[in-house]
């Protein structure tokens, strides 16, 4: 039987219509928490809330995270509506892959705008409603957020931007009450990176891959205990530690990781037909 860690408890997460977000909705209802499901389409928003029950314990706010009026109307709503909030998850995320020549200024601009400018904004927005309840804000981050990764080089940036944003307003709330933290996982079997698997970099596959559970567990964790940040997999988070410390030697690794990583991607599409 679950524990109902988050009873009573109402939690805002973005990007909630499918993969990570979806499971962190999943695994905040079996614990007893009310979950307000964002994303932009109205329609894969209805599908998410059927597919995760509970009922009146779901409410779906379609809008755009990079639009900041449309955000502020939505925690209007989730004030007027439960009278409180008490955690956000910022999961909503672009990734436009390739190298910086082949992507335009607005791609470019659409990742700065959805991974990183959102998630500032809106934790501002939600944080005199947190300070009263005590609440938790939890960003998804990246592996790719603690080593540069080239291919994906706005992506990367943005997720170490999103890491500093965490690390420095966890320690701005140290003594509030409020917990903020980050979980940076590495590639996640989601539609994220299956239905875009042609231009996915063969380094990014040669880590472990996790499951939207294992990140819903980490972000659970996190809003509970407010630990900084939670990556998986361990090794990879290890890896990207060094690579970033000792560019020289990641450079000398790139071979190595790039032929795992094309192994590993024959034996992801060979289990998936």
């Amino acid at each position: 039987m679950a524990s109902m860690r988050f009873e009573e408890q109402v939690v805002l997460v973005t990007g909630a219509s499918l993969g990570v977000g979806r499971a962190c909705a999943e695994a905040l209802l079996a614990e007893g928490a009310t979950v307000v499901l964002n994303a932009r389409r109205l329609g894969p928003l209805e599908a998410a809330a059927e597919a995760v029950g509970a009922g009146e314990r779901v409410h779906i706010a379609p809008a755009d995270v990079s639009d900041s009026a449309a955000m502020g109307a939505v925690i209007s709503d989730v004030i007027e509506r439960y009278g409180r909030l008490d955690g956000l998850v910022n999961n909503a995320g672009a990734h436009f892959r390739g190298p910086v020549t082949e992507r335009t200024a607005a791609e470019l601009g659409i990742m700065v705008d959805v991974n990183l400018r959102a998630p500032l904004v809106l934790s501002r927005v939600v944080l005199p409603h947190l300070l009263e309840t005590r609440g938790f804000i939890v960003n998804i981050a990246s592996l790719a957020g603690k080593v540069p990764l080239d291919g994906s080089a706005a992506y990367s940036a943005t997720k170490f931007g999103l890491r500093a944003f965490t690390f420095a307003l966890h320690e701005e709330l140290r003594e509030s009450g409020v917990r903020v933290s980050c979980v940076s996982p590495g590639p996640i079997e989601t539609s994220f990176i299956l239905d875009d698997l042609s231009t996915v970099t063969d380094i990014t596959l040669s880590q472990r891959m996790c499951t939207p559970a294992d990140v819903a567990d980490m972000v659970l964790d996190c809003a509970l205990d407010g630990l900084p940040e939670r990556a998986w997999p361990p090794e990879g988070a290890r890896l990207a530690t060094i690579g970033y410390l000792f560019p020289a030697l990641r450079r000398m690794l790139k071979p190595l990781m790039r032929r795992r990583g094309a192994r590993n991607r024959q034996k992801l599409l060979a289990r998936l037909g």
